[in-house]
């Protein structure tokens, strides 16, 4: 399973990164995602920090939905994990099918997005800028690649890094605490 190679940070000045990634991108694709997140309901898929999701991605001009695994992070510092994702062409037959299966949704979100695919050092990236309503709205950078194997993860995350720094983002804003737990401590107990 192909390896997600991402760093996700908080942006601390968001206009000035959307600036520059529409100048050195052109104009980003807005869309809402809308993420339902599974798991077992002795919580063992979630406790073993492993991810079951649905996504359902809103876009002007097109509505599509996708299914996610993502195994155990495989880097601790960038919470990078393997994954395997593909697109379903009924979203409620897919919700269905899952909890037929017995996961139970665990949490569901919104996240308003502006992605930036690009190409680089023979990689295609994707940098997304990204506000969670219910995070009082703060901007996050995540930047990511594929890494085909773990020992090809090293490389994947410096070039990630780089990017990074190329928008003016530092270390110390690096964050690898999920969007799932920040929204459930968010939220009321």
């Amino acid at each position: 399973m192909a390896i997600e190679a991402e760093l996700k940070a908080i942006v601390r000045d968001p206009e000035g990164v959307l600036k520059q990634l529409e100048d050195r991108h052109g104009v980003g694709r807005v869309e809402v995602y809308r993420d339902t997140y599974y798991d077992a309901p002795d919580g063992s898929l979630m406790g073993a920090d492993r991810e079951l999701r649905i996504r359902t991605v809103h876009s002007s001009d097109d509505t599509r939905t996708v299914l996610t695994y993502k195994g155990a992070r495989v880097d601790e510092a960038s919470g990078s994990k393997p994954e395997a994702e593909t697109r379903v062409e009924d979203a409620e037959a897919a919700h269905e099918i899952v909890r037929g299966l017995g996961f139970t949704p665990r949490i569901a979100f919104e996240k308003r997005c502006r992605n930036y695919s690009f190409q680089r050092d023979g990689r295609s990236l994707l940098a997304t800028l990204v506000r969670v309503p219910e995070l009082d709205d703060a901007t996050f950078i995540e930047v990511e690649t594929v890494a085909a194997t773990e020992a090809d993860l090293v490389s994947a995350l410096t070039l990630v890094r780089m990017v990074l720094a190329e928008l003016g983002i530092s270390e110390i804003d690096l964050t690898n605490e999920l969007y799932t737990d920040a929204v459930a401590a968010a939220r009321p107990a």
